[in-house]
């Protein structure tokens, strides 16, 4: 059974109160935290708060909703009132927003729980979270091993049961990626289904938030709280949201499921992950599929287009953070060395790397060869996506090339680094919904995922496929800590 589900029983019935429910997650907090380091900030207090405020319209006899009372975790670059937003990052150390996200703000309205804000790599790039300014987050399954990122916090929290659900944010793989290497639940949704006012932005192209869980259930429950139209947003869709707890099924006849054969000779990647991704794909067959391979030619130039694309829009979205409006500033007698030194000493290497590489791109004499022509492949990759749609319901293949690496063992090389996301990029770059679940373990005990790739909207299909997957095997059920 889903853990929201579970957790709604426990408090409709009045077996747990939802002060009880939250402080056991807060102790769980304080007994990992000290190796884990999953959270920035805990919101201990306020939860409790929360929690009680739920356990007095349970006593006067209120009907709640299937969030209310549910502890979750926030990826600390969604914007919360009052609450210390950093983006894992110095120049935000001490910002604390005077509004909140349109996710908090929904989750907060139907009674979600926040326990604290979670670690990140720096204003979320990086596939590790090695790159934020405070803390190495651990992966449970191993603490040596990074959690994967930019969501590493999140996910950690999730697989090691700090929280019930979690927020993350995915501009190129930063939910699917570290919800593999951790073995959870991680679900990018379509571009625009769910708002991004609040969310501090990295690429406004490519950036979606979307939920990390222990079940399909919970990511499905989740989304349903978070998704809708929002007029503060000038992305955001404006249509209806179907109720994905509908798209639960356990068998899969006559579905049709694409194999993107391009994965699967991919560089770098495990013949273990390999392996694991090749059962997992005869389970669907068992499950009623029908199964095919599908080519996506472009797939493999999706990486190089996105390490164009979104250093530009980080480029252009950075350049807010100079010491004038909020944010730290280094004192100084001119305005040109105050912003110089200000964001020298701000922004950390990986971010400082981005912002050259996207103003690089985005100069004059270099746009069109670089910007122009990446924008061009993505309109190609976009392409073979819809040829693919054509012809099957879902796609899948290998979240990520690896299991989780050693903490240090990538971050002096950055091309390597950013090979980690080589399988998700493209469905950003779509914008598209990916949904990543556990689909075995390698000989280090450490989870592999599995991603199912859907056209625009159809998040109902990914839940589908993944529901009667996760339904007829146990991996979800494994346990880190």
């Amino acid at each position: 059974m889903s853990v929201i589900r579970a957790l709604h029983q426990q408090l409709v019935s009045k077996e747990r109160s939802a002060v009880e429910i939250t402080q056991a997650y807060l102790d769980q907090i304080a007994a990992l935290e000290p190796t884990l380091h999953s959270y920035l900030t805990v919101t201990g207090d306020q939860a409790l708060a929360q929690a009680a405020a739920v356990d007095a319209r349970i006593a006067a006899g209120e009907a709640i909703g299937m969030l209310s009372g549910i502890p979750i975790a926030l990826k600390d670059n969604l914007c919360t009132q009052g609450v210390r937003t950093t983006c894992g990052s110095k120049i935000l150390e001490n910002f604390v927003p005077p509004y909140e996200s349109t996710v908090t703000a929904k989750l907060r309205d139907a009674g979600a729980i926040a326990l604290g804000k979670t670690n990140l790599d720096e204003f979320a790039m990086g596939s590790s979270t090695e790159n934020s300014a405070y803390q190495v987050t651990g992966n449970p399954w191993d603490v040596t091993r990074v959690p994967g990122g930019s969501s590493g916090g999140s996910a950690a929290a999730v697989a090691a049961g700090e929280c019930a659900v979690a927020l993350g944010s995915d501009t190129g793989g930063s939910i699917r990626q570290p919800a593999s290497f951790c073995g959870v639940v991680g679900l990018k949704p379509t571009y625009g289904l769910v708002s991004r006012f609040g969310l501090v932005a990295y690429a406004s192209s490519l950036d979606q938030i979307g939920p990390l869980s222990r079940t399909v259930e919970d990511a499905a429950l989740l989304l349903q709280g978070i998704a809708g139209h929002d007029p503060r947003d000038s992305t955001s869709l404006d249509v209806k949201i179907p109720d994905y707890t509908q798209s639960l099924k356990t068998d899969l006849k006559g579905r049709k499921v694409g194999i993107i054969t391009e994965t699967f000779a991919a560089e770098g990647i495990d013949a273990q992950v390999r392996a694991a991704t090749a059962t997992a794909i005869q389970q669907l067959k068992e499950l009623g599929a029908e199964v095919q391979e599908i080519s996506c030619p472009r797939f493999a130039y999706g990486l190089p287009t996105y390490y164009i694309i979104a250093p530009s829009e980080a480029s252009s979205n950075l350049a807010r953070y100079d010491g004038v409006k909020y944010g730290a500033r280094t004192a100084n007698d001119s305005l040109m060395t105050m912003y110089t030194k200000t964001r020298a000493e701000g922004f950390g290497a990986e971010v400082k790397r981005r912002i050259m590489i996207g103003t690089y791109a985005l100069s004059a004499g270099y746009y069109d060869a670089y910007y122009l022509k990446a924008q061009k492949v993505r309109t190609l990759i976009k392409q073979d996506f819809e040829v693919a749609f054509s012809q099957v319901d879902v796609l899948v293949c290998p979240t990520a090339p690896t299991t989780a690496f050693k903490a240090g063992e990538k971050i002096d090389d950055p091309l390597s680094m950013y090979l980690s996301d080589l399988m998700t990029i493209p469905v950003n770059l779509a914008g598209l919904p990916g949904l990543s679940l556990p689909c075995g373990f390698d000989d280090q005990g450490l989870p592999i995922g599995l991603q199912i790739i859907g056209n625009a909207l159809r998040e109902d299909l990914l839940f589908e496929v993944g529901y009667a997957y996760e339904q007829a095997t146990e991996w979800h059920q494994r346990v880190a800590m």
